[in-house]
């Protein structure tokens, strides 16, 4: 009898042990950041009047399960010619949700914001210089002006493109393309990825 009075509480330990493992697993991590699965840079050469000249080429960096999430993207390799200008555009998209995230982007601008960095735009020799050209005016760089030096130092570089969100637009230095301390604006990043580049 008295074993059977020791079954009920025995049962209650099992069962509390039971509740608390399975509260224990692993917590589903949430993340606010865009799923992108696809990025593309479009460059359309400008003359001295910064009208467009001849036809547009891109370059594409992608992932099936997202860039900053997935194994790794295939990323094209970025082929400019120095002396020349460009209009550079940025379309983002997220093929799991058939998603523009390039509107989105534009509908957040306050939210949103590219910096362009790495070699090929920081340091006393980068061959390549930018400037925001968004039609809203907003500081985003989903458009801007990408200028190659006629006489570039090196014909190699790295074209690092970083999408931040939630930043602080107003912290000293981050209306600047080229503003490498850009996480001390805060918000997170989108987006960080590489593109080498080449220069002919």
């Amino acid at each position: 009898m008295k074993n059977l009075q020791k079954l009920p509480l025995y049962l209650l330990f099992v069962g509390l042990f039971a509740f608390a493992s399975c509260d224990s697993e692993d917590p589903v991590i949430e993340n606010e950041g865009e799923v992108i699965t696809d990025v593309t840079l479009a460059f359309t050469e400008l003359d001295g009047a910064g009208n467009p000249v001849g036809l547009t080429f891109t370059f594409t960096a992608a992932d099936p399960e997202g860039i900053e999430v997935g194994g790794a993207p295939i990323i094209e390799t970025v082929e400019l010619e120095a002396g020349k200008t460009y209009r550079m555009e940025i379309e983002v998209f997220n093929s799991i949700e058939n998603e523009d995230i390039t509107e989105e982007i534009l509908e957040e601008a306050d939210e949103h914001q590219f910096y362009f960095i790495g070699s090929a735009f920081v340091g006393g020799a980068a061959p390549l210089s930018y400037v925001y050209d968004d039609e809203s005016g907003e500081l985003i760089g989903v458009r801007g002006i990408v200028t190659v030096d006629a006489t570039p130092s090196f014909n190699n570089a790295q074209m690092r493109v970083v999408l931040r969100h939630d930043l602080d637009k107003n912290f000293p230095g981050a209306d600047s393309p080229n503003f490498e301390n850009f996480v001390q604006a805060g918000g997170e990043s989108d987006l960080d990825i590489i593109y080498p580049l080449i220069l002919n």
